[in-house]
């Protein structure tokens, strides 16, 4: 079976065909700039770009930048928040004519780690991070996906939030270096360790490729790691529950 997933994010609206049964792109991905302001009309129209091109009339499954239950969205960090309380589900599909379901995208990205992934038949809990414009998490417990952590807002004992201490583009735009912002970013693993004891830490996002650059700079006692699926869970893992919720 082959579904288009979309990966929602602060800086890029990304899109694929994958194969559920391997987890895997069927030909290149395709990225659109977030449209700014990110307000929830203009996501829809970015997505139905990304479908336009690939000329793809089936289910559609979107990982979001937020708390989303039921379809509707709850919070807004990286994208308008005009976006709050609108039902994602209806309003993509209206706009798109084409079945689209929309989840919380870290919890996408766990998800393709636990199926195909890193995460693939571990017993014990393991946190997911992705690490971007945000900080997402994706909480999972013998083989069970926990919706909506959201840990990158966790406030650290500076008074910041994880995200706004330790995200990708706090590098960037603090101009850090790799192991300058990987000692920032072992602050927020401490508090996550010392908050919930997991067996097991993986790292996703676009930074997960640079892991090597800064793996001297994490201390915890956890074992952490580099998604196995790196930048591309979130759009395979859009697809994997996509293609469970219209089973």
């Amino acid at each position: 079976m082959e579904i288009l997933g979309i990966d929602v994010g602060g800086s890029g609206i990304k899109g694929a065909i994958v194969d559920i049964e391997k987890g895997v792109f069927v030909g290149e991905r395709f990225r659109i700039e977030t449209p700014q302001p990110a307000t929830i009309e203009v996501i829809a129209e970015t997505i139905s770009e990304i479908a336009d091109h690939f000329n793809y009339w089936g289910v559609i499954g979107c990982g979001f930048p937020s708390v989303v239950r039921q379809g509707v969205v709850h919070t807004a960090s990286n994208i308008h928040e005009s976006c709050i309380g609108v039902n994602a589900n209806t309003l993509f599909s209206e706009k798109l004519g084409r079945k689209v379901v929309v989840f919380n995208d870290a919890d996408t990205a766990g998800a393709a780690e636990l199926k195909y992934g890193c995460v693939k038949n571990f017993q014990g809990l393991a946190v997911f991070l992705t690490i971007g414009t945000g900080i997402g998490s994706a909480v999972i417990h013998n083989g069970v996906l926990l919706p909506n952590s959201e840990l990158g807002h966790l406030y650290l004992s500076n008074g910041k939030k994880a995200e706004h201490f330790a995200s990708d583009a706090v590098r960037k735009n603090e101009d850090l270096s790799r192991k300058e912002w990987g000692r920032r970013f072992n602050v927020v693993l401490e508090h996550i360790e010392r908050l919930l004891y997991p067996d097991l830490i993986v790292l996703g996002g676009g930074t997960s490729k640079k892991f090597h650059k800064f793996e001297d700079s994490i201390t915890i006692s956890t074992p952490v790691k580099p998604a196995e699926l790196l930048n591309n869970a979130g759009i395979i893992g859009g697809a994997l529950l996509a293609s469970e919720y219209f089973s």
